[in-house]
């Protein structure tokens, strides 16, 4: 392996649509590498023996070892790699903010670029799919006492493929018509078409999970299953919003960035909640649009509030770009797409007029806080009003206990999170030592390969504990 090929070969990243084209759709926005740019982008890998990038990864990718094998051109064993330690990489290659993860944590980053590492992810797992290759999956079920999951976003799917594969029978009950949860019904097309999710869906039911679908779990429903179950795990997520200082209820022009997005989003298949495509469309149609919040959902909703044909999408901030929490690679997409910031301002109301909703806002200064965050604060005398027409509310998530969960001992916090032990040997258990929950609910709304390396951690905790009981 030429350790000098960095020099050589400049970092290069897939081809991006043109913006003015782009947002006449809702198909990805990036192409693929091909096999030659693949090779030749991963061996710019040093090999540096501190894997900086490896180490950065939630889940502690194989990035090294995956990198030298798409050199050489073994997707196969590529791929077995990248599926042993992450459940979905083909959809992180996608999602995740790499430029704060593995990336940025790349030897080469400061002066040469860093290495692709995200779409070589991507590019292993689509090539190695495409040549029917799938993950290798039990040759019978070692344990015949079922375990339930409950909730089939990212922590729930990782800890039934890591159950299924080890030979434990997996059921998961989700209450939308697919599985993914915001993978599907959170993330727009533009990030992640839904034909990967899908895909994913065959691979996991091929290895042995039974996904219940279009299912409300309520008390009655959850009684039946943990009573039918040896183990419960609960990876439920963050849907309800955070709250705010003004009346989220004062105007039917004002959005949640969930409510909104779940209707938006293009599927390849039926869903319950949301408007149509087009009722939106037209209520957003030439409209000024305001997106309050700076994460990875408020770029979401006004990529989407563009892609609907906005006359234009201001995006309020209470901090600076140096203090924005969103992936800067989706942050320059959005301004790439016509977004605008007007940072350092807080909105501390809205009135509705009989045309315009009048957003009161306030400028920040930012100060150093206890935190590791600068903390905005507002400067006297610095009012100001702004007009539009509708706005769409990105201020984050928090978990909404089900109100069945102290009938069966699950302990929560103050703001709703469930409360598990960190110790080794119960890691993930909730009081009631027969049920487990991981991901958003858990640690409150964080990334999604975060969520996978939580639910692959809670699956082998319940695998321990399952193979002590009946082993």
């Amino acid at each position: 392996m030429n350790h000098y090929h960095f020099l050589d070969s400049k970092r290069k990243d897939p081809g991006k649509a043109l913006a003015e084209e782009r947002v006449k759709n809702f198909k990805e926005i990036y192409s693929a590498f091909n096999e030659t740019e693949s090779k030749d982008q991963a061996a710019r890998c040093i090999d540096c023996g501190i894997p900086y990038c490896k180490w950065s990864c939630p889940v502690v990718n194989h990035i090294p070892e995956w990198l030298k094998l798409v050199a050489k051109g073994d997707i196969i064993k590529a791929a077995e790699l990248s599926n042993e330690t992450n459940s979905l990489p083909e959809i992180c290659g996608r999602v995740c903010p790499q430029d704060r993860l593995c990336e940025g944590a790349c030897t080469l980053n400061a002066e040469y670029g860093a290495v692709s590492i995200g779409n070589i992810e991507k590019y292993i797992s689509d090539t190695a799919f495409s040549l029917g290759w799938e993950p290798k999956k039990a040759t019978k079920w070692h344990l015949d006492k079922l375990v339930s999951i409950i909730g089939a976003g990212p922590a729930g799917l990782a800890a039934a493929d890591y159950l299924s594969r080890s030979g434990i029978p997996v059921k998961v009950y989700d209450r939308y018509a697919e599985i993914g949860g915001l993978l599907s019904y959170g993330i727009p097309n533009f990030k992640l078409e839904k034909e990967i999710v899908l895909r994913r869906r065959k691979i996991l039911e091929k290895q042995g999970v039974e996904f219940i679908l279009n299912t409300e779990v309520d008390k009655n429903l959850f009684s039946e299953i943990y009573e039918n179950s040896s183990a419960v795990f609960l990876a439920l997520g963050t849907y309800k919003a955070r709250s705010t200082d003004f009346d989220l209820k004062s105007s039917k022009n004002i959005f949640l960035a969930l409510d909104y997005l779940i209707s938006r989003i293009e599927m390849s298949f039926d869903f319950k909640a949301g408007k149509t495509r087009s009722e939106i469309q037209e209520k957003l149609l030439g409209k000024d649009v305001v997106i309050l919040g700076g994460g990875d959902t408020a770029m979401d909703c006004a990529r989407t509030a563009l892609r609907d044909g906005a006359k234009s999408v201001k995006c309020l901030y209470r901090r600076d770009l140096a203090n924005i929490p969103g992936s800067r690679r989706e942050i320059e997409n959005a301004i790439e797409e016509g977004l605008e910031f007007i940072w350092n301002t807080q909105v501390t109301g809205i009135e509705n007029n009989a045309e315009k909703l009048i957003l009161s806002t306030v400028e920040t200064e930012l100060q150093i806080g206890s935190s590791k965050r600068m903390i905005p604060v507002n400067k006297i005398g610095s009012e100001k009003t702004l007009a539009c027409d509708y706005v769409i509310v990105a201020y984050g998530f928090n978990p909404s206990p089900a109100d069945w969960f102290t009938d069966f001992g699950i302990q929560t916090d103050a703001s709703g999170k469930v409360l598990v032990s960190k110790d080794k040997e119960t890691q993930f258990q909730t009081a009631n030592p027969k049920i487990f929950a991981g991901g958003d609910m858990v640690r409150g709304s964080d990334l999604v390969v975060t969520a996978i390396y939580e639910g692959r951690n809670a699956a082998e905790a319940i695998k321990r504990k399952l193979l002590t009981i009946y082993l």
